[in-house]
């Protein structure tokens, strides 16, 4: 059978036949079927007989109104003419189904007469075949995958919930908890997991359930991806939506060409298309007008494309100009969403012909699409250069910190330094200034100052290790400023920076300390110069008393030691401190991560328990289909084994009638010729018949069919068995008495 036999034989048995009566009116109910004027025998008239049809479609279809009336559309009918429409609408209904039985060849040869008539609009029972042609949907592969998508989960669920209830919230068949509501989700899942770039977006489910009014949800779904796929749709719905920027672009420059009064009055009050026309686009005009209008503006649009949504919005603009010019924008907005809708109920034939009215340049278009390419071209460039230039900003603010920061530390060594230079000086100077003190205090004393000298080199070393620490730090971040550091980084540095400015403060605490320790050592040391000077001169107690000053001078200095310790240790514990501050803040935050990974576990938890029940739900199905199965199959039997009986019966009907005639037909014989002469020959026909029986038997038992029942087969020997036995008892039974006969 050929592809063209097939499509007949579909929708002859899928549709009931036409009857010479007025056609039903239009409904937006979704699955309604109206038979083809055709069947697989009959395939309408020959091939002039369909060109002169498409020739004068104009003529045949010019009463024909398509108009419906928001969810309840019937077709408009004049009761002066009701008998001519009724005609006509017939004579439309032949001609679509012609086209359908022979598409391939009306569309590469009859494109522009297929267009006029899709203009005029497609019947509401011919849309689901002549969408599905249209947009060559019929054969797409992914139809098969479609029952797998539906068993897997998309991350746009919940997304898709949510707006599933305000997607027709006045139409019949999306009411809540709906079958309309189910398959339009099973939808929009199943295209978010084959199109992840674009997932979810709100203005789609309008189009799908459009489509859903018309065919079932597999056609539905592979219709909706060749509309993504082929009509731009794509690009209107991707996250980005740079394809619906280009249509505004594009629109406004046309309303600036041919409306430019009304475009002025749209630039003063700030109107921008986007907020009037951008639904237009996202939703091809089922969200702005009245369904019945949106569905045929939608048959254009499967045909022609986005041209149609360009031609349909001028002729808005243009047919309420002159109401748009004395609004503001409020009053435009509530013009654009209350008064509109409204002077379209009358239907769309107005509105089409006006769309095609307007001057619409496909050259201009792609200008203008040109134009716009290049104007975000630019705008992307100049956002790179500024991203640039905050990074180098960030950048450079970072550096001067930093080296603001080092520049202190310089500042604070050369400092510690001087007055490490000072201290060394005042030693010197005091050793040259007193040659002949005794010189056991003498030589302690220069201990003391050179544990202290040590003390004071140590913590220049230190300076200079953290100078050098701090240099090799801004040599690693200028080896890295092209790239911005991540979080943990900046965490790190901001913890070492804290460090570093803690040890700074315990360190200029401690070289405060040890200035006024190098002050009072002075003031002893000048007093004890003092002291010693005329020592020789006092008296013995006098001498004494110094001694003890001597004393208690060098419990000052141990005390002054002990101090620095102390110190030293007071640092260590500021360092273990701070350690320990930055351990705490990195426990936390590993406490936190903690925290999300048991969230995410708990998600995904629930997630496998509803998946197991959703399993344990298709599990049960399937149980019942396979249950309802075996007892289709077992019925089917049990009617095969009664046929099979009655069968048998007839057959035994038919050997009896053919025994009794038989029997007649010998008893006449036996009554005209001679007995022994005849029994002779009737145990020879005897014999043959057992033979013939015989070989009958075995004939019928090996032609029977393989897969036929035991009980079958047995009905079958016995009707032979009870055929020959019949048969061979009467034949004795005649033999006999025509034997016994002339005895008697």
């Amino acid at each position: 059978m050929s592809q063209q036999d097939s499509l007949c034989f579909f929708l002859s048995t899928h549709l009931p036949p036409v009857t010479h009566s007025a056609s039903p009116p239009l409904s937006c109910e979704p699955h309604d079927s109206l038979s083809l004027p055709f069947t697989p025998n009959n395939r309408g008239p020959p091939c002039m007989t369909q060109k002169r049809l498409l020739e004068t479609d104009s003529k045949s279809l010019r009463s024909v109104n398509g108009s419906r009336r928001n969810s309840g559309s019937s077709l408009v009918s004049s009761s002066s003419a009701s008998s001519n429409l009724s005609h006509l609408e017939e004579d439309s209904w032949i001609l679509w189904g012609r086209i359908v039985n022979e598409w391939e060849d009306v569309r590469k040869k009859k494109e522009k007469q297929l267009k006029e008539l899709v203009r005029k609009g497609i019947p509401h029972h011919f849309r689901a075949i002549v969408w599905q042609l249209l947009c060559s949907a019929q054969t797409l592969p992914i139809k098969e995958q479609y029952s797998e998508l539906l068993k897997m989960t998309s991350p746009c669920e919940k997304l898709i919930r949510r707006d599933i209830a305000r997607t027709y919230p006045e139409h019949e068949f999306f009411k809540e908890d709906s079958l309309g509501q189910e398959v339009l989700f099973n939808v929009m899942k199943a295209y978010s997991l084959i199109d992840r770039e674009v997932g979810y977006c709100q203005g789609s489910a309008f189009i799908v359930g459009l489509l859903l009014m018309q065919m079932p949800e597999e056609e539905a779904f592979c219709v909706f991806v060749k509309l993504m796929q082929d009509y731009r749709l794509r690009e209107l719905f991707k996250p980005s939506m740079a394809e619906l920027g280009l249509c505004m672009y594009q629109f406004e420059c046309m309303i600036q060409e041919q409306l430019p009064e009304l475009h002025v009055h749209f630039q003063a009050q700030s109107f921008h298309t986007s907020m009037y026309a951008s639904s237009w686009f996202l939703t091809i005009f089922l969200t702005s007008f009245p369904l019945p209008v949106a569905t045929r503006i939608f048959d254009i649009f499967m045909c022609e494309g986005l041209e149609i949504v360009f031609r349909v919005g001028m002729a808005i603009l243009q047919m309420n100009q002159a109401e748009l010019m004395q609004l503001d924008m409020e009053g435009m907005l509530q013009h654009f969403q209350k008064v509109i809708p409204h002077q379209l109920d009358s239907g769309p034939d107005k509105v089409i012909q006006a769309a095609y009215q307007v001057k619409y340049n496909a050259k201009k278009m792609k200008k203008l699409e040109k134009e716009y390419t290049t104007i975000k071209t630019k705008e992307m460039e100049e956002q790179v250069e500024i991203k640039g230039q905050v990074t180098r900003a960030q950048e450079a603010e970072e550096n001067y910190l930093v080296k603001r920061e080092l520049a202190t530390v310089k500042q604070h060594n050369e400092e510690t330094s001087a007055l490490l230079e000072q201290a060394q000086n005042n030693i010197r100077q005091l050793q040259q200034q007193q040659p002949f003190v005794n010189p056991r205090y003498s030589e302690e004393f220069i201990l003391q100052l050179e544990r202290e000298l040590v003390q004071a080199r140590l913590k220049e070393a230190e300076s200079q290790c953290a100078l050098k620490e701090m240099q090799d730090k801004i040599l690693d971040m200028e080896k890295r400023n092209a790239s911005l550091p991540d979080e943990n980084n900046v965490v790190r540095l901001q913890e070492e920076l804290i460090g570093v400015k803690l040890r700074e403060a315990e360190a200029l605490t401690g070289l405060k300390e040890l200035r006024q320790q190098v002050r009072d050592l002075e003031e002893h040391w000048q007093s004890h110069l003092a002291r010693t000077a005329g020592r020789w001169k006092d008296s013995p107690r006098k001498n004494a008393a110094n001694e003890l000053q001597d004393e208690l001078m060098s419990v000052r200095l141990r005390e002054a030691e002990a101090q620095a310790e102390l110190r030293e240790i007071r640092q260590r514990m500021l360092e273990l401190e701070t350690q320990n501050q930055i351990h705490g803040n990195q426990l936390r935050r590993a406490e936190q991560e903690a925290r999300n990974l048991q969230e995410r576990l708990q998600v995904l938890t629930n997630q496998n328990k509803m998946l197991h029940a959703e399993l344990q739900e298709t599990k049960r199905k399937q149980a019942e289909i396979e249950c309802k199965n075996k007892e289709e199959v077992m019925a089917v039997r049990l009617r095969e084994a009664d046929n099979i009986a009655a069968m048998a019966e007839l057959q035994q009907q038919i050997s009896e009638l053919e025994i009794q005639k038989e029997e007649g037909k010998v008893q006449g014989q036996l009554n005209n010729t001679d007995s022994s002469q005849y029994i002779r020959d009737l145990k020879d026909q005897i014999t043959d018949l057992k033979h013939e029986v015989t070989v009958h038997v075995f004939i019928n038992i090996f032609d029977l069919p393989a897969h036929i029942p035991l009980h079958s087969l047995a009905l079958h020997l016995s009707a032979h068995r009870c055929c020959y036995i019949t048969t061979l008892s009467v034949l004795s039974t005649l033999c006999f008495n025509k034997v016994s006969g002339p005895l008697m």
